[in-house]
C-alpha cells in the first residue's frame, strides 16, 4: 500500500493544501488540536471531491444504463462467435462504439477518486511516522499527531501493536474498538448501496448476465473493504466512510427521482407521478416532462409500468403529449346523444346496437311486424298454415308459398324454361 501511495505523491501538495485550509477553518471553531477539527477536514476533503466527480457519476449512470441495455446484443455475439475470440472482440467494440458507450465509464468515479485516496493515506502515514509531507509543516504536524477521533489517533491502524499506539497518546483497546466500528460501517453502507441498485433500480424483463456480476459484486466488495480496512489509517477510515455514505445518498437520490425503466423504483416513481398529476392537472418539474416525453415517444415499446401511467392518465381525462407536458382529453368533456338516443362521449364512435331476436312466430310469420317490410316478400316457413280457408286475403297462394320438397322430380320453373311473369315461351314440337 505504501509503494502505490507513493506513486501518486504528486497529488500530496494539493491534497494536503486542501487539508489544511479546511482546518484552519474548524480550527478557529473547535480547537486546533482537536479530532472534530481534522475529521471535519478530511469529511470537507471528501465532499469537495465528490461534488467535483458530479458530472463523471451521471456520466458512469448513462454508461451503466447503456450496458444494461446491450446485454442482450452482447449475449448474440458470444454465442455466434464463441470459438473465434478475436472476431467476438472486434464485434464487441463495434458495438460499444454503435452505442457511444464503453465498460469502463461505470468505473469512472471510482478511478477519478483513487489518486486522491491514495494521496491521503500517504500524508496520514506521514503524520503518523512524524515526517513532513505535503503543504503541511511541523506545527501542523504536532497538532495532527495529538488529534484522537473517540479516542483513536488520526494516525492510528487496527493492525497496530501496543507500542506503536501508546507512542500516539492512545490505548489499543480504543483503537480496536473504533477502527472495527468503522469497518462495518463502511462495508455495511457498500453493501446496502449495491443492494439498493440490485433490488430497486435494475430491469427485472431482461435477464443478463451483467445482473449476476453485480450480484456478485455486491457480496465481493464489502469483503474487500473489511480486508483493507484493518490496514487503513483512522483517517483513510473516515475518508472512506464519508464517501460511501455520499455514494449512498446519491445514489437513493438517482433512484427515486430517474429509475431504470422496467425497474421496481420505476413502477413507484410513476405511481407518484399519477397522483401528482391527476391532482395538479399540470407538470411543474423539468425531470418529469423529460421522463414522460421519453414514455410518449415509445409508442407501443412501453413497459407494463409505463402503460399503466398512460391509462391512468386517460382516465382521469389527462393525456401525454409529446413535449412531456400534459393536457385536458377532448373526447372525454362533453357527451352527446345518437339518433337512436344512446348517450355516448364525444369524438367516439357510437356503439353499435345489436338486433333484437325474433320469437319462434315472428320467423314463422316472415317477420311481417318488422317495420319497413313488406310481408308479400317472405317466404313462410310452415306450408302446412296455407291450407286453412280462414287465411287472409292478402297472403300469398298456397302454391306459391310452398317449396318443392327434394328428392320428388319436380322441377321448377327456371329449370323447365318457364319464366316467372309474362308470357311463357312455346314449347318446341316434339320430334318424332
Amino acid at each position: 500500500m505504501d509503494t502505490i501511495a507513493s506513486l501518486f505523491s504528486f497529488i500530496t501538495w494539493p491534497v494536503s493544501w486542501v487539508i489544511v485550509q479546511f482546518h484552519a477553518v474548524y480550527g478557529a471553531i473547535f480547537g486546533p488540536n482537536t479530532g472534530w477539527a481534522w475529521g471535519l477536514s478530511i469529511v470537507s476533503l471528501v465532499v469537495l471531491i465528490r461534488i467535483c466527480l458530479i458530472p463523471l457519476f451521471v456520466k458512469q449512470i448513462k454508461a451503466t444504463r447503456a450496458m444494461q441495455t446491450l446485454q442482450p446484443e452482447m449475449k448474440k455475439i458470444q454465442e455466434r462467435y464463441k470459438n473465434d475470440k478475436q472476431r467476438q472482440s472486434e464485434e464487441m467494440m463495434k458495438l460499444y462504439k454503435e452505442a457511444g458507450t464503453n465498460p469502463l465509464s461505470s468505473c469512472l468515479p471510482i478511478l477519478a477518486q483513487s489518486p486522491f485516496f491514495f494521496a491521503l493515506y500517504h500524508v496520514l502515514n506521514g503524520i503518523a511516522s512524524g515526517t513532513k509531507i505535503g503543504y503541511i509543516n511541523a506545527e501542523q504536524l504536532a497538532s495532527a499527531r495529538q488529534a484522537h477521533i473517540f479516542g483513536a489517533p488520526l494516525a492510528a491502524k487496527f493492525l497496530d501493536g501496543a507500542d506503536t499506539v501508546q507512542k500516539l497518546g492512545a490505548s489499543l483497546t480504543d483503537v480496536r474498538v473504533v477502527t472495527a466500528i468503522m469497518i462495518v460501517l463502511m462495508s455495511a453502507s457498500q453493501f446496502y448501496t449495491q443492494r439498493q441498485l440490485m433490488t430497486k433500480n435494475v430491469d427485472t424483463t431482461v435477464k443478463t448476465p451483467f445482473m449476476q456480476q453485480q450480484k456478485m459484486l455486491m457480496y465481493v466488495f464489502p469483503i474487500m473493504f473489511a480486508f483493507f480496512g484493518i490496514r487503513f489509517p483512522v483517517g483513510v477510515l473516515v475518508y472512506w466512510l464519508t464517501t460511501n455514505v455520499w455514494t449512498m445518498g446519491q445514489q437513493m437520490y438517482v433512484i427515486r427521482n430517474n429509475p431504470t425503466p422496467g425497474s421496481k423504483a420505476q413502477a413507484a416513481y410513476l405511481e407518484r407521478l399519477t397522483k401528482h398529476v391527476t391532482h395538479h392537472g399540470k407538470v411543474s418539474r423539468r425531470s418529469e416532462k423529460a421522463i414522460i416525453k421519453a414514455i410518449v415517444a415509445k409508442g407501443r415499446e412501453r413497459n407494463e409500468f409505463e402503460r399503466k401511467f398512460i391509462n391512468a392518465l386517460n382516465k382521469a381525462g389527462l393525456a401525454a403529449q409529446a413535449d412531456g407536458t400534459v393536457a385536458k382529453s377532448v373526447a372525454t368533456e362533453t357527451e352527446v346523444q345518437t339518433e337512436d338516443g344512446a348517450t355516448t362521449t364525444a369524438g367516439a364512435a357510437p356503439r353499435r346496437q345489436q338486433p333484437k331476436r325474433q320469437s319462434k312466430s315472428q320467423r314463422q310469420s316472415g317477420g311481417s311486424k318488422q317495420t319497413g317490410e313488406s310481408p308479400s316478400l317472405e317466404k313462410s316457413d310452415s306450408p302446412e298454415k296455407t291450407d286453412q280457408p280462414d287465411q287472409p286475403q292478402d297472403s300469398k297462394p298456397a302454391a306459391a308459398q310452398q317449396a318443392p320438397k327434394p328428392g320428388t322430380g319436380a322441377r321448377s320453373r327456371a329449370q323447365s324454361g318457364q319464366r316467372k311473369g309474362g308470357s311463357q315461351r312455346p314449347k318446341s314440337p316434339s320430334k318424332k
